[in-house]
């Protein structure tokens, strides 16, 4: 007969929210395996293809198109991988001065071909901001993860709006990034950071989307920062999230820690 108490509520709450942890970020990595497989495959194919056709024809000019495309292949390839090292290089738990801007590009890399395949423009207004204090692979799961949202949310196309700010008052560096989809009803909108709670019926046809932990797991990462999210949103004009972080200090990395503010507004405009 087993000795081992039972756990209290308190520390079956505590292991089940372990768990929860472990799902979201088993997610994240998933989506991103699918996001860099799927670039990837893009370039083989475009690789493959132009390499057939510098073989089939004898004509400098047709094999110097070739060549031409093979070699715009091979360097999206090459940023593609740039990319991907730049989210492995930070897997701890611990911040450091981040630049986003870098953040961002890197994942608009993985993010090109699909933007571009819906008819997604993206616009990037960057201020002169100081480092915020982040977890530069853990920004990336969030910054996917809006990115994401925002493509599948304009079926149609639309536009995409990425902004990073200071704000002197509060001492953080701002990262919105907005939409101009069907934008979210304020019924659906109260509930959007509740974990496995979705908008979405089911992965679209890419396979991305529908789990319903991607914004909790984004809520869960911003509140260990310390930092803030806010989402507002208007039928039949768009959505924003607005991402707050710590400006970074000239003192040494630190580790992350939970305790956050998650502030949840419907549009006024």
């Amino acid at each position: 007969m087993s000795s081992n108490p039972t756990p209290s509520l308190e520390q079956q709450v505590r292991i089940l929210q372990e768990q929860l942890a472990q799902a979201q970020k088993m997610s994240a990595l998933g989506e991103l395996l699918s996001t860099t497989t799927h670039e990837f495959n893009n370039v083989l194919t475009t690789i493959i293809n132009y390499a057939k056709m510098g073989m089939r024809h004898k004509d400098d000019a047709t094999r110097d198109k070739a060549l031409a495309k093979i070699l715009g292949a091979g360097e999206r390839a090459a940023k593609i991988t740039h990319s991907v090292l730049g989210m492995a290089r930070n897997r701890s738990n611990r911040m450091e001065p981040t630049d986003l801007a870098v953040i961002i590009e890197e994942s608009l890399v993985l993010l090109e071909r699909e933007m571009s395949k819906y008819r997604i423009s993206l616009e990037k207004y960057f201020d002169n901001v100081p480092p915020a204090l982040a977890n530069g692979n853990q920004i990336q799961q969030v910054l996917l993860n809006l990115l994401i949202n925002a493509r599948q949310a304009m079926e149609n196309g639309g536009r995409v709006i990425i902004k990073v700010s200071h704000d002197q008052e509060s001492d953080t560096v701002d990262l919105e990034v907005r939409d101009t989809g069907p934008g979210i009803p304020p019924d659906k909108l109260r509930r959007i950071f509740e974990p496995f709670y979705s908008t979405k019926s089911g992965p679209d046809e890419t396979g991305k989307g529908g789990s319903g932990v991607g914004l909790s797991s984004c809520r869960d990462i911003i509140e260990a920062h310390k930092g803030r999210i806010r989402v507002e949103s208007s039928v039949g004009v768009g959505t924003s999230f607005t991402i707050k972080l710590p400006v970074a200090k000239a003192a040494a990395p630190v580790v992350a820690v939970t305790g956050a503010v998650i502030e949840n507004q419907q549009s006024t405009t």
